[in-house]
């Protein structure tokens, strides 16, 4: 998989930008906020048709114009692919994929799968529940693409139920007003739990590894933390049915609560993701090197298990992190980084790279929203 070139029109601090991507490392370097994150948040927003850094989509939208755009051409098993998304608030967005009309986020995704690694990812251990969710919900989403549909759905449902909740606040009601939308919020939550136990599943054993390579002398463990069943750490021993029938048996114990506070107090939006160090936890006592060393095993174990998935290499993105890194970990990230996987990176400068890296790397100047070839 091979991003060949990238065109933005009126997104961020860019109005015309078209660039061609010629080799498999590239390097755009200058100053903060001159708009070198824009550049990767354009691209990843064609791998999983969203922002990590907002919430609205209006906030990409130059403030001088009413719309953006975003294309891109990819290479993919030797076929040429057109991907284009055009945001125009309040409007939904449209997805082409080669000049054809998608209306389902699923039918776009996976053309473009691309792994993101930036600075505000080192937190990812000590934010908030929120954080760790959307991280685990996106790392699947690369590799399924009908994911992103299954939780829309999800929060729709409890959207649904939760206005439910709201009118009848204070009034004496029958459970079948509820069951229908109990019997949707089960199926729909419990997939999306099972899916995402079925992925640390996965990466388990690869993340343990690498982290054992950086740190030898600690060990890696990780537990999934379900509002619905408890902590795990055996995320192979739940079906869909037995999370099903955990989930039903759950909604009875907080039934009154719920009507009470007039909101769904449990399910897959409520849940966590909690990280170890030697039994202890690590957001509450690992060092904060400790938490990048977890957290850059996190990213490189989705590389091998995207590239498992999809029998194809994704994109790294790597943004401004490696001066966030010290030499050792450095080192590793960059040692890890195999041949065939097109590596785009942002950087103040070129300085930090040791010279055998740079050999082969494409870099551009970014200033102001101008990006110029560095030859």
């Amino acid at each position: 998989m091979f991003l060949k070139k990238l065109e933005l029109n009126n997104f961020r601090n860019y109005k015309n930008l078209s660039i061609d991507f010629e080799k498999r490392k590239t390097l755009f370097v200058g100053k903060n906020a001159h708009g070198k994150t824009n550049i990767l948040e354009a691209i990843n927003y064609l791998s999983i048709l969203k922002s990590n850094r907002i919430q609205k989509d209006s906030e990409l939208v130059n403030w001088e114009s009413d719309f953006c755009r975003i294309q891109g051409e990819v290479l993919k098993n030797d076929l040429d692919i057109e991907l284009d998304v055009l945001i125009n608030p309040p409007s939904k967005k449209i997805i082409k994929l080669n000049q054809i009309k998608k209306t389902k986020s699923a039918d776009f995704l996976g053309n473009l799968v691309s792994v993101n690694f930036c600075v505000d990812d080192l937190m990812l251990l000590r934010g908030a529940p929120v954080d760790r969710r959307s991280w685990i919900d996106d790392c699947i989403a690369r590799i399924y693409p009908g994911y992103q549909d299954r939780l829309q759905k999800y929060n729709k449902i409890r959207s649904h139920r939760n206005n439910l909740l709201k009118s009848l606040r204070g009034q004496s009601f029958s459970d079948e007003v509820l069951s229908v939308w109990d019997e949707q919020l089960v199926i729909s939550g419990s997939n999306i739990v099972f899916l995402r136990l079925k992925y640390l599943n996965e990466i388990k054993e690869t993340v343990t590894q690498k982290h054992s390579i950086i740190a030898p002398d600690e060990k890696l463990d990780f537990n999934y933390v379900s509002t619905i069943f408890g902590e795990t750490n055996d995320f192979d021993a739940y079906s869909i049915d037995a999370i099903a029938a955990f989930y039903k048996e759950k909604m009875k114990d907080v039934r009154q609560e719920e009507i009470i506070r007039a909101k769904t107090l449990i399910g897959p939006h409520r849940d966590d993701i909690e990280f170890f160090i030697n039994s202890k936890s690590a957001t509450k006592y690992a060092s904060q090197g400790q938490q990048r060393t977890i957290v850059l095993s996190l990213k490189l174990s989705e590389i091998d298990i995207i590239k498992q998935k999809i029998d194809d290499t994704p994109l790294l993105l790597l943004d401004d992190v490696l001066a966030e890194l010290d030499k050792n970990r450095q080192n590793y990230l960059l040692t890890s980084i195999e041949d065939d996987i097109q590596t785009i990176i942002t950087s103040t400068d070129a300085h930090g790279f040791e010279a055998e890296f740079l050999n082969d790397v494409k870099i551009f100047h970014v200033k102001q929203g101008e990006v110029f070839e560095v030859s």
